[in-house]
Parts: structure tokens; C-alpha cells; sequence
């Protein structure tokens, strides 16, 4: 017996020379491991495909298309950066005969007034106190005032000088001659800068929006 043999070892345990017996690990611990995965992998795919089916029968996969059709709305309702109406034919200052009437008890407003405008470019008519109608009756800044047939055209070209002031008709025909009737609560006209600027925004041409698809 070799010095390296346990006591009471012998057969084929017994380890002679210089060559030792290999110990195998057992092959069942292995066999459970592999199992375990295989069936977990294995419930996972069973899952998915449950999911999938539920999806298939409750309307999972229409409502995915539904959606489709609905940006696709959205994207065709935006207007195109290039799509716009045609510049609004508005008269130039030059053609407009503005008359500044005075509905305030402080004197000299008319006068002033009148000659800002004109520097602007208006053509100026009668300068002076406003009548009985509106006398000491405009409470804001001021109001522009005149013919029906001005309300989208002369008007709104007055009434960019002077931030604020209601537009308003009567029975008049003459389309380019209007009122500008400055109020109790006046006190200068918009600066031309700010008066330009509503000038230009109010001639700039708008989107036009593209009608949307069936369906929509």
C-alpha cells in the first residue's frame, strides 16, 4: 500500500505509483440547471405568443393602423409655408382724406394731430372741434369714423395711427374720406415706428389652410 492510500482504502481506490484516481462530478446537478433554463425560455415564448394572440383578437393591431391615418390627417391640415392669399388691396395714406375733429375741451389737439398725420402721408380735410354728437362723448383715446364701404379698406389704414381706437361706420358714400376723433383719454398719436409695423402687418398676406382629407 502507498503511503498516499487513506487507511482502510483498497480496490480500486487504492492509489499506487504516482497516479491518482479522477472524481467526477456527479452529472445530475448539470442535468437540473439545463432543465430549469429550457423551461423558463420555454415560458417565456408561450407568453409572447399568448400576448400576440390577445392582441390579434381584441383589436390590438387596428387601433396601432387607426392611429396611422390620424397624423397622417395632421400632417396634411398644416398649412404650406408657401400657400398664402393674395396681399389685401388696401389704399395707400395718400389716398385717404382723413378730417381731425376735436371732442375734447382742451384746444390744439386737432391742429397737432392733423399735422403728424400729414407728415405720415395723409391727405388732410377739416380740422376742428367735433359736432354735437360726439363732443366730450368719446371717452378713450379716440375713434375712426366713416363710410360702410371703408370699414375693410380706409378705415383700418386710419386706424393704425392710433392704437386702441374702435372703427365705426355711418351713412356716408364717400369711401377715402374718413374721421379721426380724438377722445378724452388722447394723448398722442402711436409712434410711427409701431404705426408702420401695424401698417404692415395688417397689408401681410394670411396662411390659407389646406381642407383636410376624408376621414379626418
Amino acid at each position: 500500500m502507498s503511503m498516499l492510500t487513506p487507511p482502510g482504502m483498497g480496490g480500486q481506490y487504492r492509489i499506487t505509483g504516482d497516479k491518482y484516481p479522477r472524481m467526477r462530478r456527479p452529472r445530475g446537478r448539470r442535468r437540473f440547471v439545463l432543465g430549469l433554463v429550457a423551461s423558463v425560455a420555454a415560458l417565456g415564448l408561450i407568453g409572447w405568443g399568448t400576448l400576440q394572440l390577445i392582441d390579434v383578437f381584441t383589436g390590438g393591431g387596428s387601433k396601432a393602423t387607426a392611429a396611422g391615418p390620424k397624423a397622417d390627417c395632421a400632417t396634411r391640415a398644416t398649412p404650406s409655408p408657401t400657400a398664402t392669399t393674395a396681399s389685401r388691396a388696401l389704399p395707400e395714406p395718400g389716398r385717404i382724406t382723413v378730417n381731425v375733429l376735436n371732442a375734447t375741451p382742451r384746444s390744439g389737439l386737432a391742429k397737432k394731430t392733423a399735422d403728424e398725420l400729414k407728415k405720415r402721408g395723409f391727405r388732410i380735410g377739416d380740422v376742428g372741434n367735433a359736432s354735437k354728437t360726439y363732443d366730450k362723448k368719446v371717452p378713450g383715446a379716440g375713434m375712426v369714423l366713416g363710410a360702410k364701404s371703408a370699414a375693410d379698406a380706409a378705415l383700418p389704414v386710419l386706424g393704425t395711427q392710433l392704437a386702441g381706437a374702435p372703427l365705426k361706420t355711418d351713412t356716408r358714400t364717400s369711401a377715402t374720406e374718413v374721421d379721426l376723433i380724438i377722445g378724452t383719454a388722447f394723448t398722442a398719436l402711436s409712434s410711427k415706428k409701431d404705426a408702420d409695423q401695424a401698417l404692415v402687418a395688417l397689408t401681410r398676406p394670411a396662411p390659407t389652410p389646406s381642407s383636410s382629407p376624408k376621414g379626418c
